[in-house]
């Protein structure tokens, strides 16, 4: 197994298989891709039973379409940040017999500790540029279904790292909010520039003082404190 290969975090063994041929909803905008994943999961004896370029009602979906494992990008239309990594998160939370398995061109290590955070298995997040086989890659989706954790190394790597990063608990969102905090903007100007509420911009700046650890003071002095954090950052 070399570098590029998932790391079974979790590997259930030899479970019994489900009664019936292993149904898979796929979310990827792309559609070369999409087309291409449909054939690789039929030639696995898999059904496709939905794929989609976006993440629309994804709990509707795949409980329409009694699906065992969903997959999906990170970033999908319409802003193409993160709706993906969301909507994975959603099923999660709300169908947990559902198995799911991020792949994606980036590793969005907040979101990837909010998959993981609950302990339980069923989940994988692997990276499209370092999927070297595709016997490896249908191999990784059994492993999910069968509630088994996969997990690329470089999502592994970047895990580890990030302990002792406090900046990498940002989510995108709020590392954007702090970006144009940055540049000494209120919170009204942040929600114009973000094409979002005030309210939400208030939201992501009270998580940002919360994860960067910044005791309850006067608002400004906070600001000022995550803003050079930011800038420390680089």
């Amino acid at each position: 197994m070399t570098d590029a290969y998932p790391v079974s975090v979790s590997d259930p063994g030899d479970g019994l298989a489900p009664p019936h041929p292993l149904r898979v909803v796929l979310i990827e905008d792309s559609l070369l891709l999409r087309e291409g994943l449909v054939r690789l999961f039929a030639e696995a004896g898999y059904v496709t039973a939905g794929a989609y370029g976006d993440a629309d009602d994804i709990v509707r979906r795949v409980a329409d379409a009694r699906a065992d494992v969903a997959i999906l990008d990170v970033r999908l239309p319409p802003s193409f940040r993160d709706e993906g990594i969301r909507a994975a998160l959603r099923l999660r939370a709300e169908s947990p017999e559902v198995a799911v398995l991020v792949l994606s061109q980036y590793v969005e290590g907040v979101y990837a500790r909010e998959l993981l955070a609950s302990g339980e298995g069923g989940v994988g997040y692997l990276l499209k540029d370092r999927v070297t086989s595709l016997d490896e890659f249908t191999q990784a989706v059994r492993r999910v279904v069968d509630r088994g954790t996969v997990l690329d190394p470089l999502v592994v790597r970047q895990l580890l790292a990030a302990r002792a990063d406090p900046m990498s608990a940002l989510t995108p969102r709020e590392r954007d909010v702090l970006e144009v905090m940055a540049e000494g903007r209120s919170n009204t100007t942040i929600a114009t520039l973000l094409h979002i509420g005030v309210g939400a911009v208030e939201k992501n700046v009270t998580a940002i003082f919360q994860k960067l650890g910044l005791e309850e003071s006067a608002s400004d002095h906070r600001r000022v404190l995550a803003v050079l954090a930011y800038l420390q950052h680089g």
